[in-house]
This record gives structure tokens, sequence and C-alpha cells, in this order.
């Protein structure tokens, strides 16, 4: 259990460094996506060799088409939310996010229908996953009307596909260890950017390398953290515990980018941190 906290915490740090870079206007999405996946690469390739591991299997066509999948899915995920979280707020949008797990669990139980062996059915989980799904509904509600801006649905579509990719990629996951496999996803993506956006890494400051490359060791540690408790604990026990993550976003928003909390916030984050705590303790 104590692992995913640290894949939680992992992700409330990454969110907020990859804030505080991408609200510098010089920098676009296309090209810190290339520049944090080429950190990411980085970052795994002193581990790579002693931890490598990649089965034939993996080389089927099936399993080569479920990897391209999860690639095409991670490109479109990434490029949704990093638009989100140049213009928005993180705090406004946070809601959308945290979808991203109600998403995990309601796709694998989807999954589980046709691949029952990989993907755990848990009723204990679905009850408080539409509680909290509720709340964040009700949490950015005004007026009486749902305030959907376009960097909103932005958040909303990225957190479907990152969803999507995590299922999909479980389907594929035994074929390698963690790190290969994140190691694989991650320089593909690089390569991808590369030859599709083109970017000018001259753009880039002394500070803002920094922080990317801070940003790509946290992101490397939040998924092969994922991937270990997919392998090791389940999809749905995992993805609970990881929902703490923007619970601890709120609070490192508010503690150093000075984003104000307001009072759905706070009570969203209750509910979430109930639904969790429900969930794993019953």
């Amino acid at each position: 259990m104590y692992i995913p906290i640290l894949g939680a915490l992992a992700l409330a740090a990454g969110t907020i460094l990859e804030k505080t870079v991408l609200r510098k206007k010089h920098i676009s999405t296309k090209l810190y996506q290339t520049a944090v996946f080429l950190a990411i690469v980085l970052a795994m390739i002193p581990f790579i060799y002693f931890f490598w591991k990649m089965d034939s299997q993996a080389l089927e066509l099936k399993n080569i088409l479920i990897f391209v999948v999860v690639i095409v899915s991670s490109i479109i995920a990434n490029l949704f939310v990093f638009y989100s979280l140049k213009w928005e707020k993180i705090t406004n949008i946070e809601p959308a996010r945290i979808l991203e797990p109600l998403f995990v669990i309601l796709l694998a139980i989807l999954f589980s229908f046709f691949v029952g062996e990989l993907y755990d059915k848990n009723l204990k989980v679905i009850i408080p996953a539409f509680i909290a799904a509720f709340a964040l509904i009700i949490s950015h509600v005004k007026k009486d009307h749902l305030s959907f801006n376009k960097y909103f649905i932005a958040a909303i579509l990225g957190s479907f596909f990152f969803a999507l990719e995590l299922v999909v990629s479980r389907l594929i996951l035994d074929f390698y260890s963690p790190i290969t496999f994140y190691f694989l996803r991650c320089s593909t993506i690089f390569l991808l950017s590369l030859i599709m956006f083109r970017p000018k890494f001259k753009l880039l400051d002394k500070k803002s390398i920094w922080i990317i490359l801070i940003t790509g060791a946290i992101w490397a540690v939040y998924r092969i953290v994922i991937y270990w408790g997919y392998l090791n604990l389940g999809v749905i026990f995992t993805t609970l515990i990881i929902m703490l993550g923007p619970v601890f976003i709120y609070i490192l928003a508010w503690k150093f980018l000075k984003e104000k909390l307001n009072w759905k916030n706070l009570l969203t984050s209750i509910v979430i941190l109930a639904c969790v705590l429900y969930a794993v303790l019953s």
C-alpha cells in the first residue's frame, strides 16, 4: 500500500513542476512534450541494464498492435493535458484530471468481462467510484450550470485517454518489467514527437531545463510504481490509492503556486479521501 502512496506523491509533485514550466509563454506544449519525454528516457537509461526484461511474446503481432494503441492514446492524452495545464489553473482543472482513476476503474470493469484474469471486479469499488465522480461534477457547478470551458473539456479528454492507455497496457505488461515497458513507451513517444513537432530546444532556459529533468525523473518513478502496482496489487486497488494524488496537488498548488482553495475543492478532496479509505478498508 505504501508504494502506491509514493506514486500519488510523485503525481502531485510532477504536476506542479509541469505547471511551473508550461505557464511560461515561450514554451509551447509541443516543445514541452518532446523535452519531458527525453528527460524521462534519460532518467531511466542508468537502470535499464539492471532491470531489462522483455519476453518473446511481446513481439507477437497482437501484442505489438496493443503497444501501438498505448502509444497513440498516450500522445493524444499528453497533448490534451498539457494544453489544459498551460492555460488554466491547476485547481480549476483538477476535478477533470481526477476523472482519470475513475475512468480506469470503469474501463477495468469493462475489460474484466473479456479478460477476467487480468482485471478484478470488486463491487465495493464501484459505489465509491461513482460517489467520487458525482462529487467532482458538483464541485464544478456554478449558478445552476456546469462550467465546462475548453480547458476543462481538454483535461477530461486527457484523463480518458490516459485511462485507456493504462488499462490497455495491462494486457501486455506481463511481458515486460515495469522499467522496460515505460522506457520503450517513452522512447517511442519522444522519437515521434521529435519528428512531428520539430521543437526548438534553444527556447528552453537553464532553469526550465533543470525542472524538466527533475520532472522526467518524477514521472518515471510515478509510472513504474503504477505498473508495479498493477502487476502485484491489482489495477483497481492501485488506482484507488493513486486517487490521493489530486488531494496532494490541491495542497501543493496552494503552497507553492499560491492558488486559492475554495470550499468546493476542499469538500471534493474530503469526499475523495473518504471514498478511497472506504474502498481500501472495507
